[in-house]
């Protein structure tokens, strides 16, 4: 489960060493650690990080299945996640080790920054290709991060990018070897730290203003 640690003025949410789907626990979990970054007063930022061969595999689509009288308030918990890192009112850095599939893409997308690992782990949007279509909130948030270049080629080819290639497209701030990887996630943190408060908060409400309206409706999360 995801656990929350600091380092100066930065709070890193280690999101797992497993496949970090996001089961309703996870999503709770993931939430409560917001609950305390958000608390918190001072310069802070936050950096999101994994362990292992996955940064997040996106949607717990095993739990789904077995609980499908609950899948609009399943997507719905989970769009309300990623509009809650987007609006966070501190800078996110989003340290990406492994594979950063799907709904973990899109989390990835949520945060202000995202630093790759160069050589292993793909960025990836898969749904094209296992038939799932986005939501309409999930497409406006990848559209709202990425060039419409790169947002056509991720949504509908299903294109697994390297680091180097999401660092060209785009889709990443830095590729970076694994040695260096961390430190480069707190480094870009740190150094944004003194922007977190109510004026970040309202810039970024405003900015993704109609990401946000989408990914916080809950009448019709699916279309």
């Amino acid at each position: 489960m995801p656990t929350l640690d600091r380092e100066d003025a930065v709070f890193v949410l280690h999101l797992g060493d497993g496949e970090n789907r996001f089961h309703p626990d996870w999503i709770a979990s993931v939430n409560a650690a917001l609950d305390e970054v958000e608390k918190a007063e001072g310069p802070r930022a936050l950096v999101t990080a994994a362990s292992g061969k996955f940064y997040s595999n996106g949607l717990d689509l095993e739990w789904l299945a077995a609980h499908g009288e609950e899948h609009l308030d399943y997507v719905n918990s989970v769009h309300a996640l990623f509009a809650r890192i987007l609006s966070l009112p501190l800078i996110t850095v989003a340290v990406l080790q492994g594979h950063t599939f799907a709904a973990g893409a899109m989390f990835s997308l949520a945060h202000d920054f995202r630093v790759m690992r160069a050589d292993r782990g793909f960025w990836c949007l898969p749904e094209a290709e296992i038939n799932i279509p986005f939501t309409p909130a999930m497409s406006s948030l990848i559209q709202s991060r990425l060039t419409p270049h790169t947002a056509q080629h991720a949504m509908v080819s299903a294109r697994r990018f390297g680091g180097r290639e999401a660092a060209a497209a785009g889709i990443v701030d830095q590729a970076v070897d694994e040695g260096d990887l961390r430190a480069a996630g707190l480094e870009l943190a740190l150094a944004h730290a003194s922007k977190a408060g109510d004026s970040l908060a309202t810039i970024k409400t405003r900015m993704y203003a109609p990401v946000l309206t989408l990914l916080r409706d809950t009448t019709d999360p699916l279309g």
